[in-house]
């Protein structure tokens, strides 16, 4: 397994922004963000591509969320714009896509330890 790091969360108001770090060792190939609010199921966020750098969000974070990668230092991220009280949550980094939907959890081979997000309003 790969082994991923998170950094990045954090408190802030409600329209404001936060960038989250996932940083990896090894092979991770394709990445991704999810994330799990309390009492409800790990929700996929957004996907980016190890070859080629591109990129699939889920709607829910569509024109306000931001996944990008530096292959040089092994990290992705995610650019969280306007954000709201609704996108509290622990965001956690995947890693080893295998196939299938990328909104099942079970595709991906890595995970981190997650990073809280929490949006006053």
């Amino acid at each position: 397994q790969v082994q991923l790091v998170e950094s990045g969360g954090g408190l802030v108001q409600a329209g404001g922004s936060l960038r989250l770090s996932c940083a990896a060792s090894g092979r991770a190939g394709n990445m991704a963000w999810f994330r799990q609010a309390p009492g409800k199921e790990r929700e996929f966020l957004a996907i980016i591509r190890w070859s080629g750098g591109s990129t699939y969000y889920a709607d829910s974070v569509k024109g306000r969320f931001t996944i990008s990668r530096d292959n040089a230092k092994n990290t992705v991220y995610l650019q969280m714009n306007s954000l709201k009280p609704e996108d509290t949550a622990v965001y956690y980094c995947s890693a080893q896509y295998l196939s299938g939907s990328y909104y099942n959890p079970s595709n991906f081979g890595s995970w981190g330890q997650g990073t809280q997000v929490t949006v006053s309003s």
